[in-house]
């Protein structure tokens, strides 16, 4: 059975959606996954992705944040 690391949760401020990331790791080894957990009331959305997908998803939020007006 694989073994899951929660990373982070957050909640989505206009929505109230609730995020959560969770390590996978696998009792065979190899790589690991990130899992994003994402529930709107009762319904929840889960998928996982490699490092490199994370690194690339990671990086077009930080452009996208860092192009938003400050506060």
């Amino acid at each position: 059975m694989s073994s899951l690391l929660s990373l982070a949760k957050l909640r989505v401020p206009l929505g109230g959606q609730e995020v959560e990331l969770q390590q996978i790791d696998f009792p065979g080894g190899g790589m690991s996954l990130l899992r994003t957990r994402i529930r709107e009331r009762s319904r929840f959305t889960v998928f996982d992705i490699d490092p490199l997908t994370a690194r690339q998803w990671g990086e077009a939020l930080l452009q996208w944040a860092d192009s938003q007006p400050q506060e």
